[in-house]
């Protein structure tokens, strides 16, 4: 029976991969990345300089799932209340009643997220962590699935304020999409020449086969010395000498839960050390911060972690002497 539930699982997510590469070209990686984060319950960090695709990945995500969908273009000027929404006093019923913000949907796209000042960013936390909100007092739980999409341009752009660290922690995966190939570029230019391709795409999937997927990835089986690689690398990020912060449990949580969905994504009902290692940069990185020392040698934290995948043994593997 979980046999089946798996290859049924593989089969939805796959087909969510091959919608959202319709309009996504050239980008594989990344949308199966922004899948893996999907099926695991997390939510995705989208990092690149603007133009390159980060919305249009997260638009046509939301529109392959076929749930309910807010998207908050964050400003400098904006609120917490203009995501979380406010408590008003309704003359006609001489009540208050509670006006919900766009935070109460199933897939947010928090487009330029580190375009709001630090207080607004801090009024997704509760939602990412806990998914629920407290307005006045009064605690809201949050739709099922919830999913955040939050793209952000890197901090040296103009008008950028850096993600709190807890912020960072609470995103499961950060991805980049890099620029397309001539070729790549090419047909993205061929493709929107009449209508973009996000208005020709429908949804593959729905709310209710996202959680059958949730609910199998947690089925696929982990060995012992697989959850002791990765505890290990997660280790090795508070313990290397470039780094100030190292990753928290969340990271290990992280790393476990993404292995599982990659796993499932290629049919299989076990983790191996590849699929690990495969997502220890997006898991890792962004939980990861440089000490001024790091950062003067003009190093990057996607560089610490490689250097820990080529130092941390992996299972079944001889060690070099």
């Amino acid at each position: 029976m979980a046999e089946n539930n798996i290859a049924k699982a593989q089969q939805l997510a796959e087909q969510i991969v091959e919608n959202v590469e319709k309009v996504v070209v050239g980008k594989t990686e990344a949308v199966k990345l922004a899948v893996i984060a999907l099926i695991s319950q997390g939510h995705l960090l989208i990092e690149d300089t603007p133009g390159v695709g980060k919305t249009i990945l997260a638009r046509s995500l939301a529109k392959s799932i076929n749930c309910t969908f807010k998207r908050i273009q964050f400003t400098p000027d904006m609120l917490p209340g203009d995501i979380t929404g406010v408590t008003i006093y309704n003359q006609k019923t001489s009540d208050f009643e509670f006006r919900p913000g766009p935070i109460m949907a199933q897939v947010l796209l928090a487009d330029e997220i580190n375009r709001a000042t630090p207080k607004v960013q801090s009024a997704l936390l509760e939602a990412m962590g806990e998914k629920q909100i407290t307005v006045d007092g009064v605690t809201r739980q949050m739709p099922s699935p919830f999913h955040v999409l939050a793209t952000q341009n890197p901090i040296e752009f103009e008008g950028t304020f850096p993600l709190p660290e807890a912020q960072l922690d609470r995103f499961l995966l950060r991805i980049n999409l890099g620029y397309p190939t001539s070729s790549e570029e090419i047909a993205i230019v061929e493709n929107q020449q009449y209508v973009h391709p996000i208005e020709q795409i429908s949804h593959v999937v729905d709310a209710a086969d996202i959680l059958m997927i949730q609910e199998t990835v947690k089925e696929i089986f982990v060995d012992n010395v697989i959850k002791q690689y990765i505890v290990a690398l997660v280790e090795a990020t508070r313990q290397h000498p470039s780094v100030f912060l190292g990753s928290s449990p969340r990271g290990s949580l992280a790393l476990f839960r993404t292995a599982q969905a990659k796993a499932l994504l290629n049919g299989r009902d076990y983790v191996l050390p590849d699929d690990v290692k495969a997502l220890a940069e997006p898991a890792l990185a962004h939980r990861s911060l440089l000490s001024p020392g790091g950062q003067t040698a003009g190093r990057d934290s996607q560089a610490v972690i490689a250097e820990i995948l080529e130092t941390v043994p992996v299972p079944g593997t001889i060690p070099e002497r």
